[in-house]
C-alpha cells in the first residue's frame, strides 16, 4: 500500500537525487558506515581564531568519555561566554563528537560561545541509559569547570541533532529531575524522541529508501534497547515517554514536514505548552531528515539555520540582561 507523503522542497529534491539512500540498516552495513572518516574538524577550525582542548570525563562506570572544548581564542574573550553543549547525531549507533559540529560553530562565530561536544558511547556496544548518562556527566563537568572555561553558568544551552537531539532532551530531563546543573535552554534539531516508532510520519517514511527511514529507526532503537518492553524503557533515553514535561527550560524544536520524526517532535512541543512551558517549534515544509546539515547551501537550510541563530540571539540577550 502506498502512503501519501508531503512533497520535498524542490531544491532539496534535486540535491537529494544525487545522494545514495538506503531503506534499512544492518550490523554489516553499520560496520561499513563506521569506517568512513570522521568530520575533518581541522578544516572547520583553520579559518577561525579558536583555542581547542581535548579532555576526558569519567562515565558513571569509570569509562573515559572524550570531549572537545572549542573556545574563542583567549585574546578575543572579554566576558564570561555562553556555552553550547553539543550532542551529535547518528541514530545512536554511529558518528562522533565532530559530526554536525559546523552547526554549533556558527554560534561560536556569532556569540563568542564556547562549544563543548561529547563523544558518548554508541549502541549496540552501549545500551539502555548509558548514552544519556555519558552526556549528563559531560554537562556536570562543564558546570563544575565553568570558571576555568570562561563560561557563564547561567547560559549553558544543551543542544543536539537527530539522536543527539533526543539525548539533549534526555539530559535536560535528568538535570531537571536531579536539580542540577542549571540549563538555560535546550535546542533540539530534528530530535529522535520516541522508541515506539508508531506515528503517522514514521509510517509515511517506511518501505522505501531515504536519509533515515522507519526501518533504520527501528534498527537504531533496537541496538539501544534490545527487547525491552515499553514499561522497561527509561524516559531519559526515550523522552517522549516522560509523563511530566513541566519545569523544563525554554525549548527550540525544529523538524521537516517530510521526515520520520515530524510527529513525535511536534507532539513534544505541544506537551511542553500543555505543561505551561515555553517552546518554539518550526516544521520546515518539504524538509527531510537532517536537510540543513546535509545541504546547508539550500535556501530552506540557510533559513532554518538563520532562524535558530536569531532565536539564540533573543535568548542570550534576555539571559545577559537578567
Amino acid at each position: 500500500m502506498t502512503v501519501a507523503r508531503p512533497a520535498l522542497d524542490p531544491e532539496l529534491r534535486e540535491l537529494l537525487a544525487d545522494m545514495p539512500q538506503m531503506t534499512r540498516l544492518s550490523a554489516e552495513v553499520l560496520a561499513q558506515l563506521r569506517q568512513y572518516p570522521s568530520t575533518p574538524v581541522e578544516s572547520l577550525l583553520a579559518r577561525r581564531s579558536v583555542d581547542r582542548r581535548e579532555i576526558t570525563v569519567p562515565a558513571t562506570d569509570g569509562v573515559p568519555i572524550p570531549m572537545s572544548v572549542i573556545s574563542p581564542a583567549a585574546g578575543d574573550r572579554t566576558t564570561a561566554a555562553p556555552c553550547i553543549y553539543w550532542m551529535h547525531g547518528g541514530g545512536m549507533v554511529m558518528g562522533d563528537r565532530f559530526a554536525q559540529i559546523d552547526i554549533p560553530l556558527e554560534w561560536l562565530d556569532e556569540f563568542g560561545a564556547v562549544v563543548v561536544s561529547v563523544d558518548y558511547r554508541l549502541a549496540p556496544e552501549a545500551t539502555g541509559t548509558a548514552l544519556v548518562d555519558d552526556c549528563y556527566q559531560g554537562l556536570v563537568w562543564i558546570a563544575e569547570h565553568a570558571d576555568e572555561l570562561g563560561i557563564d553558568p547561567a547560559r549553558i544551552i544543551v543542544s543536539g541533532a537527530s539522536a543527539g537531539g533526543g539525548l539533549a532532551a534526555g539530559v535536560t530531563l535528568l538535570a531537571r529531575d536531579l536539580g542540577t546543573p542549571a540549563v538555560a535552554a535546550q535546542m533540539l534539531i530534528c530530535p529522535m524522541l520516541d522508541h515506539r516508532n508508531t506515528s503517522t510520519s514514521s509510517r509515511q517514511y517506511s518501505g522505501g529508501p531515504g536519509v533515515w527511514t522507519r526501518e533504520m529507526n527501528e534498527f537504531g532503537w533496537h541496538a539501544v534497547l534490545g527487547d525491552r518492553g515499553d514499561e522497561d524503557v527509561s524516559p531519559y533515553i526515550s523522552p517522549a515517554l516522560a509523563d511530566d514535561l513541566s519545569g523544563l527550560p525554554t525549548t527550540y524544536i525544529d523538524t521537516g514536514s517530510a521526515e520520520v520524526f515530524r510527529d513525535e517532535d511536534t507532539d513534544y512541543a505541544t506537551r511542553i505548552w500543555a505543561a505551561g512551558g515555553q517552546a518554539e517549534l518550526h516544521v520546515w515544509a518539504g524538509g527531510f531528515h537532517g536537510f540543513d546539515a546535509l545541504y546547508p547551501q539550500a535556501h530552506i537550510s540557510a533559513t532554518a539555520r538563520r532562524t535558530r541563530t536569531d532565536w539564540l540571539a533573543r535568548l542570550l540577550h534576555r539571559r545577559q540582561g537578567a
